[in-house]
């Protein structure tokens, strides 16, 4: 960090350095940045610019230094001028010095103190204070790690404020619903390891923003950053779970049977698995008390709001301070933000070893895809640098129907560096400690989006089990015809194992075999204009359509 920038934050006045969580509850029910609910949760709302992430709005400085490690050809990866990024700074700067308070927070990211990365956040909101103490975890008791240490990175949060959109014309982007020049800005310099939001009340822009910033740098260290949830099993078996926001990550890890390291993000070390993060951000929208019970008592059970401490973001509430979750009119991707020690069944310290199971969750829309299939290696990295999906309502502004997407790693928008780095240290580590890997769909069956049915969660949680547990290492498997994926022929203690195949959940043959080559084609066109320079197998891993 440039000693000017130093100097500016350590003169700042009215700073309130590391607040407990109850004087932030305090300060934000005082501030009026959140009321409380009939429960205790604090709930809070956004304009609608700031109901999800803004892709479109998020930047990297294009260094010198750094630009040869980030995929430039990537959508995501949006490069603006070290001279702009230095506009952004002295903006977020004046801000904070205007401000009545500043509220500084010093925690970490990762919870394995070797490689932990320090993480100081400036904002001027209470609200996105209390939210770095859920998401971040707490500076480790005997310090930070050698890969890390005296190497912060600064986050400057100003999310209420918008950008003058005349200094930044040619600059920033356009906004084709406005015209003009976009007044938010997501950007970060990895070089100079500082970060400015400016415009977004998402509280996702902070949390994704850290991770962003871990996928960037762990790989040179060695670290395999992965965005999945973890949970461990009794004799030890670690279970990954991979997947895009909406397929099921929070809610197929919270497993009562096995202690939960974390629901999002993690890093692979040699040492093992650990948890980026201290907390969850649960999608809200349609949450069942019976069917995500652990999830549901986390956000909505009954205590003083000055300690309960969970955030609901964007949910519908009623004037008596009660939530309807099935009422998307405000935004499909309402948010629960609480602490992972609240959940009945999680591993205190979230650290373990190798995983022995690996899931890529993906919600198929085309309703084409079993339910569960292994995968053998070279399709693993096939699907793993495909990250195939379909991209849920809500997640991003703009998206209201589901539609077919590849995210690389399942989680492209948050994979700045060059392919290879990911890919290749995970194929390198699926080697060395022989996880064996399977391909859950969350979406569809019985025919797409808009005619099918959803999977039901109580199917994919008897799959699942049965992965995890070793069930399906003994029943014959049969390779997709189009997708090429081993579809097990039985599973124990499934009733009817016809809809392991999913052509038989639907009522015209003829129209899944050409939605399913429709979807092969996809496929195969995004695979064969994105990468190159692969072996032959994983080439030979991609659908072929009929």
């Amino acid at each position: 960090m440039q000693k000017s920038v130093l100097n500016s934050l350590l003169n700042l006045k009215n700073i309130k350095q590391d607040l407990s969580r109850e004087d932030l509850i305090q300060a934000v029910i005082s501030r009026r940045e959140a009321i409380a609910s009939a429960n205790g949760a604090l709930a809070t709302w956004t304009f609608e610019e700031s109901t999800g992430r803004s892709p479109a709005d998020t930047v990297i400085v294009r260094n010198p230094e750094s630009e040869k490690d980030i995929d430039w050809q990537a959508a995501n990866n949006i490069p603006i001028t070290p001279d702009t990024f230095e506009m952004l700074l002295e903006d977020a700067l004046k801000l904070l010095q205007e401000a009545d308070t500043v509220f500084l927070t010093k925690r970490a990211l990762g919870a394995a103190p070797k490689w932990a990365l320090p993480i100081n956040v400036y904002t001027d909101k209470a609200l996105a204070s209390l939210f770095t103490t859920t998401m971040f975890r707490p500076i480790p008791d005997g310090g930070f790690g050698d890969v890390f240490k005296d190497q912060p990175f600064t986050l400057l949060a100003l999310p209420d404020h918008k950008l003058d959109l005349n200094r930044y014309t040619g600059r920033l982007r356009i906004d084709p619903k406005t015209k003009q020049t976009s007044t938010m800005c997501v950007a970060m310099d990895f070089d100079r390891r500082l970060g400015v939001v400016i415009g977004s009340a998402y509280l996702g822009t902070i949390k994704k923003l850290g991770f962003t910033v871990m996928n960037y740098y762990l790989p040179a260290k060695g670290i395999l950053p992965i965005h999945c949830a973890a949970n461990e099993g009794e004799n030890g078996d670690v279970a990954l779970m991979l997947g895009l926001s909406g397929t099921g990550k929070t809610t197929l890890s919270a497993d009562p049977r096995r202690k939960l390291l974390g629901d999002d993000e993690h890093g692979w070390s040699d040492e093992g698995v650990a948890n980026f993060e201290y907390g969850c951000y649960a999608k809200l929208i349609n949450l069942s008390k019976e069917k995500e019970p652990d999830i549901y008592e986390a956000v909505f059970h009954e205590e003083d709001w000055r300690t309960h401490g969970a955030i609901v973001e964007n949910a519908f509430m009623l004037p008596n301070g009660k939530f309807n979750l099935d009422d998307e009119r405000l935004t499909p991707n309402s948010r629960g933000a609480y602490l992972l020690s609240v959940l009945s069944n999680v591993k205190p310290i979230p650290v373990a070893g190798h995983p022995t199971t690996i899931v890529f969750l993906t919600a198929d829309a085309n309703g084409v895809l079993p339910p569960i299939a292994r995968l053998t290696k070279a399709q693993a990295m096939f699907w793993f640098l495909m990250g195939y999906t379909s991209k849920l309502a809500g997640t991003e502004r703009g998206v209201v129907d589901p539609k077919s997407t590849f995210s690389r790693f399942f989680g492209a928008p948050f994979m700045p560096r060059n392919p290879s780095d990911y890919a290749d240290m995970l194929g390198e580590k699926m080697t060395t400690f022989n996880s064996e890997v399977y391909l859950v769909n969350t979406g569809w069956s019985g025919g797409p989006f808009g005619e099918g049915k959803r999977m039901d969660i109580t199917l994919t949680r008897h799959l699942l089990d049965a992965a995890l547990s070793g069930k399906l290492k003994d029943v014959e498997f049969t390779p997709d015809p189009i997708f090429k994926v081993l579809v097990p022929d039985s599973c124990p203690g499934l009733e009817d194992n016809s809809i392991l195949k999913p052509k038989n959940t639907w009522a015209d043959p003829q129209k899944f075999d050409e939605r399913a080559s429709k979807l092969a084609a996809e496929f195969s066109d995004y695979f064969h204009k994105t990468f190159s320079g692969l072996g032959d197998e994983i080439r030979q891993a991609c659908p072929t359509p009929r």
